[in-house]
């Protein structure tokens, strides 16, 4: 028995323990993203436009997980719309924010581990960046959505000015901080190189790898910061 599929089954148990029936909905969800993200590298090493191929498997994977995620049709209705229009404004932000940073392909630090390969596989770097940013976003957008419009759905008539405005300034303060534990946590290993290496921090600062991945967790924390102002208008425009 792998790690991978122990640890597999420790989630499922958990999932259901605390979840019930919701929790094993949630799991599929996991399952049926894990495919459609493989589907989406298949269509790209087969030749389909990446930015494409990123916006139908965004829309799935959004639904997936929106509409499994909560057995409220309403919350999930709203957090679907919600999430429409985040994503909309952000293919547009992905698509510049990688086209001016010109971090797509691959690094230096990479050489070594690509040498005897070779990079004539017929794909556009720049386009696969703004696919991986795109997808990148989708699992904040949805989280952040479906968060915010639960929480509007409970307040009902309580949902005051205030009330609404606590729950902003909640939900963005964890989410960012997820977002940019999360990078820090995956790119240590990074860090402690460069600092073995003694590079100087504009250096850094300017590093292709490091650039690349601090731009991508940009993108996903400024879609968290659309989308909970957004969802919430478009629940107060659903109630």
């Amino acid at each position: 028995m792998n790690a991978i599929f122990l640890l597999g089954l420790v989630l499922l148990g958990l999932m259901l323990l605390v979840g019930g029936a919701q929790g094993i909905s949630n799991f599929l969800a996991l399952l049926a993203n894990t495919l459609l993200m493989i589907l989406a590298v298949i269509l790209m090493a087969g030749g389909f436009a990446p930015v494409g191929v990123a916006v139908v498997i965004g829309l799935l994977v959004l639904a997936v997980t929106i509409f499994m995620s909560t057995s409220h049709v309403q919350v999930a209705t709203t957090a679907f719309v919600a999430a429409l229009l985040v994503m909309a404004g952000v293919v547009v932000l992905v698509v510049g924010g990688t086209w001016l940073s010109h971090t797509a392909g691959f690094g230096p630090e990479d050489a070594e581990e690509l040498e005897g390969y070779s990079l004539a596989i017929g794909v556009n770097f720049e386009q696969i960046a703004m696919a991986s940013g795109l997808l990148g976003t989708l699992g904040a957008i949805a989280e952040a959505a479906c968060a915010v419009a639960a929480d509007v759905g409970e307040l009902g008539a309580a949902a005051t000015p205030a009330a609404l405005r606590a729950v902003q300034e909640t939900i963005i303060g964890t989410a960012l901080n997820t977002l940019f534990f999360g990078f820090f946590g995956g790119f240590s290993a990074l860090f402690i190189w460069f600092t073995q290496l003694h590079y100087p921090w504009l250096q850094v600062l300017n590093d292709q790898l490091f650039v690349g991945e601090l731009i991508q967790v940009l993108f996903a924390v400024i879609a968290v910061a659309l989308t909970v102002p957004i969802t919430i208008w478009v629940a107060k425009r659903r109630a």
